[in-house]
């Protein structure tokens, strides 16, 4: 069953067109990636679910009501939650006060709780950490902050834009692995990643995406057997 449906999606950043005209389905507990080069609209996609910047045309329906209209933080409300690219954490705060910024629209302490020793189990490191500012963590531990103050708000849905961004790969290793624990929870995620091969092996299906445009759909088994896919984002 959908739990996203985006059909007809464009934006546009002045006279640019950044997407023109995506369709695009996530299921119920179905980690889904999108692929493609930079400039490609992967970014902007994310930030028209979340209600960040406005589409001009098409429609998103999340959990059959439409998030066009709706404004960024009761779009989390909803069920939905953005983890961005480059983390984007408050360097000044802790990684606690970070962690409970995601739950800004929670008013439930025991469901805050409940939800803090989950992410803590998941990122043990934080646990360790959660006093210490935000802004004297490794790139790896950014990236875990930055994921976990996304699941505060206990979404049925995760955007992941770029999480393997910057990071060494025995780091990118383990939070590839921490996003399926998370998915193996019950939440759907939509990933935008450019480590493609990745991104295909933890998700079911794939889209890819040249210039605005989805060029390629199909499950994340055909896309990575895909010839043309292979040159472009595998290496050959």
């Amino acid at each position: 069953m959908a739990l996203l449906t985006i059909s007809g999606l464009r934006v546009s950043y002045g006279g640019v067109e950044a997407l023109r005209g995506i369709d695009l389905r996530v299921d119920e507990g179905e980690i889904v990636s999108i692929l493609g080069a930079n400039g490609a609209g992967k970014s902007t996609a994310l930030m028209a679910i979340s209600g960040l910047t406005r589409p001009s045309a098409g429609e998103i329906i999340f959990d059959g009501k439409s998030l066009l209209k709706i404004r960024s933080h009761d779009v989390v409300s909803l069920g939905v939650a953005q983890s961005p690219e480059g983390r984007r954490v408050f360097g000044t705060m802790s990684v606690l006060e970070n962690l409970c910024l995601g739950a800004f629209r929670i008013q439930d302490r025991n469901h805050i709780e409940t939800t803090l020793e989950w992410i803590f189990d998941l990122f043990p490191r934080l646990r360790e950490r959660k006093k210490q500012l935000a802004g004297t963590l490794s790139g790896g531990e950014q990236q875990m902050l930055a994921i976990g103050r996304a699941l505060m708000a206990r979404p049925r849905l995760l955007l992941l834009d770029e999480p393997s961004l910057g990071l060494a790969p025995l780091l990118v290793k383990s939070i590839f692995t921490t996003i399926r624990a998370i998915n193996e929870q019950g939440v759907a995620i939509l990933l935008v990643e450019q480590n493609a091969r990745a991104a295909l092996k933890l998700a079911s299906r794939g889209y890819v995406l040249e210039v605005g445009k989805v060029a390629l759909e199909d499950t994340a088994a055909n896309l990575l057997a895909n010839p043309s896919v292979r040159e472009a984002y595998l290496g050959g």
